[in-house]
């Protein structure tokens, strides 16, 4: 019965995510804002960039109030915030600073609080499938644009944008809210039937369940930190100039360009699934080794190619191994620091993806060539994956084995 409830659990948190990730969908607003109101690429494109970072801020506090109240509070709280969030920014006619508010801070917290939950429950439901199970549930998250962008640009020329956005405010609340009702931890002690842990999976867990000070006071989460930096700054940097990219590299015109990305952002989906999957085979160190290895080639290659088809190719791969790194950090957290606190661990991690929404696409920018090429800072990006290899190679598991009363304190974890 546990079993196919897990599965049950599992379901939902992937439809929660695909709601909640419908944010990477934000492209299909940019334009019909722009044309509306008058306010620049760049003052739209901030909403994206408010939102992503408040997501990553707000997972953090997300976690350690799962561990307060149970995910079900938190995944309740979430869809309420997310869908008032988008729902408020129908109101922003002529006040920018009303969408940031809207949609960039409010539906940010509602999302970051909403994104740690199913990744928290899951961890703990499938101590067996780690890898697999999360990048299942943010695959969800990968694939909320492919859903959403299709829905939100029919309602945007039937109904306007400002009306769109009230519209799936309220689709988003519900979706959520209804998935949220789901979320709950497993008893404590809790196994599979008849489940016992790999050699190799015992060799790379944790012997106790940290808490967040004590995984802070690790070099191992500062350097799981990184890696989740270095490989969503490689990626976000091509999602931020993907359509100029491909426009430059192929002399295509924008409608052609905008197919590409539709098709490569699909990796970012598969990528989330295929590398966890993997990841439980070969171990999450060897899979960001490896996923390193690909981008510092594809990275290198691509300001070489201009076949329209190849080019979507490799794009496709770079955005699987970009996906592949948010699939795979929540096991490689989990397994080194234990299910117990993986909220507010991996929460606080994910203020790595806001940095590095940053960091990639400006460093992208600023090494553009005077012609406007992107070879420059396509090539040092990938330098940087060749180089950043070795930390997945030099990282191994902490190896406390116990802790003591005034360490393990302070996280508790709540069963609801």
């Amino acid at each position: 019965m546990a079993a196919a409830n897990r599965w049950g659990i599992a379901l939902a948190g992937f439809l929660m995510q695909v709601a909640l990730g419908a944010v990477y969908a934000w492209s299909v607003f940019r334009n019909p804002l722009t044309k509306q109101f008058g306010w620049s690429v760049g003052q739209v494109t901030w909403t994206f960039t408010i939102c992503i970072f408040v997501l990553g801020v707000s997972a953090f506090f997300g976690g350690l109030w799962l561990n307060r109240k149970g995910p079900r509070v938190v995944a309740l709280t979430a869809g309420v915030l997310y869908g008032l969030g988008v729902f408020l920014a129908s109101f922003s006619a002529d006040k920018l600073w009303w969408l940031y508010l809207s949609y960039g801070v409010i539906g940010g917290v509602g999302l970051g609080f909403g994104y740690i939950v199913p990744i928290a429950v899951l961890v703990k439901w499938f101590p067996d499938r780690r890898g697999l199970i999360t990048g299942i549930a943010v695959g969800g998250f990968g694939a909320g644009a492919l859903v959403t962008a299709p829905v939100a640009q029919r309602l945007i020329q039937s109904v306007g944008v400002l009306k769109t956005f009230a519209y799936l405010g309220i689709a988003y609340m519900i979706v959520v809210v209804l998935a949220g009702l789901f979320m709950k931890n497993p008893p404590a002690g809790w196994a599979p039937e008849g489940w016992i842990p790999s050699a190799t999976q015992t060799a790379q867990r944790a012997k106790v369940d940290y808490t967040l000070g004590t995984a802070l006071a690790s070099w191992q989460w500062w350097a799981l930190w990184l890696l989740l930096f270095l490989n969503t700054s490689a990626g976000i940097s091509l999602i931020s100039q993907e359509s100029p990219i491909f426009q430059k590299l192929t002399a295509t015109s924008a409608a052609v360009a905008a197919g590409m990305v539709g098709i490569v952002s699909i990796g970012n989906s598969v990528g989330r699934i295929i590398w966890a999957w993997v990841s439980d085979g070969i171990t999450r160190r060897w899979t960001f080794a490896v996923m390193y290895l690909f981008q510092f080639g594809l990275f290198w290659l691509l300001p070489s190619l201009t076949s329209i088809a190849v080019i979507t190719v490799v794009s496709f791969v770079i955005l699987m191994c970009y996906g592949g790194g948010f699939g795979t950090m929540p096991a490689f957290t989990a397994d080194y620091f234990g299910s117990k606190n993986v909220g507010p661990i991996y929460g606080l991690m994910l203020t790595a993806w806001g940095f590095a929404s940053y960091f990639g696409p400006q460093l992208l920018v600023k090494l553009l060539g005077p012609t406007g090429s992107y070879s420059s800072g396509l090539h040092t990006i990938a330098i940087i994956m060749l180089v950043s290899t070795v930390l997945p190679i030099i990282v191994s598991p902490p190896t406390r084995t116990t802790l003591n009363e005034s360490e393990s304190a302070p996280e508790r974890s709540a069963v609801v």
